[in-house]
């Protein structure tokens, strides 16, 4: 579901999603562990556990403040890369399905507006996309190659400012949620470092 719309974020293949699955699965493993060295009451692996949860967390902190920082950069690549899209799409390959994709959800058409598909390739031979048609049943062929006429059968938004401005409006939320996540491995790095005292301190008592 991501991978199609991630190659519109990024002129080249993206791996995000694989890294994504990875963190996901790499957190799951380290639960497991953590739980597993609980019921063992091994100092040493309760140790280990909050040592990985440190990275994670160093790892999740880095990537939020990351996001916050270049969230600019990411919406100039975004705009440079949908735009080339524009210009490039034949309906037919990936990017272009992705386009179709995102101006379908998004109820959305072009860059800018749907004056964006003018100078596009596709424009010429076939006329504005019928992915942009807010009735496909009232979108005829001749309609899309008339700009004129296009303005009362498509989506006149661009994806452009639709995208960004769902980044802008949100970015408070995904922050919250991002540290929010970080905070809980604090807390699983202080519950598993009092625990390993508890179990080194009863190990000693048994002695």
């Amino acid at each position: 579901m991501l991978s199609p719309y991630m190659l519109l974020l990024s002129s080249a293949p993206s791996n995000a999603p694989y890294v994504l699955t990875g963190t996901g699965a790499a957190v799951v493993l380290f639960g497991l562990f953590g739980c597993f060295a609980t019921c063992r009451g091994r100092s040493w692996m309760l140790r280990l556990y909050a040592v990985a949860l440190c990275l994670v967390f160093m790892m999740e902190l880095i990537a939020g403040i990351s996001g916050f920082i270049f969230r600019h950069e990411i919406k100039a690549t975004f705009l440079s890369t949908y735009s080339a899209a524009v210009m490039n799409y034949d309906g037919r390959d990936d990017v272009s399905l992705s386009v179709d994709g995102l101006q379908r959800r998004l109820h959305c058409c072009g860059v800018y507006n749907y004056t964006s598909w003018v100078d596009s390739v596709y424009f010429h031979a076939a006329g504005i996309p019928p992915s942009c048609c807010v009735s496909l049943s009232d979108c005829r062929g001749q309609d899309l190659r008339d700009i004129s006429v296009c303005a009362h059968k498509v989506y006149t938004q661009g994806c452009y400012e639709l995208v960004t401005s769902f980044m802008e409006s949100n970015l408070g939320i995904i922050a919250g949620v991002t540290f929010g996540v970080a905070f809980s491995q604090v807390v699983g790095v202080s519950l598993a470092c009092c625990l390993s005292r508890l179990v080194t301190a009863h190990t000693y008592e048994m002695v």
